[in-house]
């Protein structure tokens, strides 16, 4: 049983969401207003918070990004607001998912659980120092499982990013920051195309792994082989 915290402010969805969390086994606390909420989630963090973006005396947003501030606590937003302009920011500023109103409970419940199951994978990665890639820092090269990677320049900046968090999922934006440092009007799709190149690189020198994960709608995660 995981312990849920609720901030929503219940005129919409909140008993019937309420009704499917606690039968899918979870102890929920719900919480109306945001700075309330930030003060919970900081003092007493639960396992996932549910986040609306309108919010009495402190926005949604605004609580996401003090809580990224401290850390990684899994948040996912529960909002009305579908345009795609607030859906990229709150997934660039470290949303793990963003649920659009009117929504399935049941969807909501299964969100929950891939969000949680991610983030166990990530604390297992962290654990666990990462021994696939290896770079040569002053010639700046890369070695992966010890085989040599002939790497462009966004290449490379590219996989030092991604495989410096294995299993965290970088969004496009995060990944262009990370790729084109001096660039401000490079599109975010161009991300895609190294990318896909950087794949084709990694399967050659060692094909039995899918090192890069898409994670749809959200980004790229660098995938270490299991234990």
């Amino acid at each position: 049983m995981s312990r849920i915290l609720l901030v929503e402010d219940g005129r919409y969805s909140a008993p019937l969401l309420l009704g499917h969390l606690h039968g899918a086994g979870h102890e929920v606390e719900q919480i109306e207003d945001g700075a309330a909420a930030l003060e919970r989630i900081l003092s007493e963090p639960p396992a996932l918070t549910l986040l609306d973006v309108v919010l009495p005396r402190v926005g949604g947003i605004q609580v996401l990004e003090k809580v990224r501030s401290h850390g990684n606590h899994p948040i996912i937003m529960l909002t009305a607001r579908a345009q795609e302009a607030d859906r990229l920011l709150a997934l660039d500023m470290g949303a793990d998912d963003y649920v659009c109103k009117p929504f399935s409970p049941r969807e909501v419940v299964a969100r929950i659980q891939t969000v949680l199951r991610r983030h166990a994978q990530w604390r297992d990665s962290a654990a666990r120092p990462s021994t696939a890639v290896r770079f040569d820092d002053p010639r700046g090269n890369a070695c992966l499982e010890g085989r040599a990677l002939t790497l462009t320049r966004r290449e490379l900046l590219l996989l030092r990013a991604l495989s410096r968090d294995p299993g965290r999922v970088f969004t496009r934006s995060k990944l262009l920051e990370a790729a084109f440092p001096e660039a401000f009007d490079v599109n975010e799709r161009a991300v895609d195309g190294h990318i896909k190149n950087l794949r084709r690189k990694l399967a050659a020198a060692v094909p039995s792994h899918d090192w890069i994960r898409s994670v749809y709608g959200v980004g790229f995660s660098f995938a270490e082989r299991p234990a």
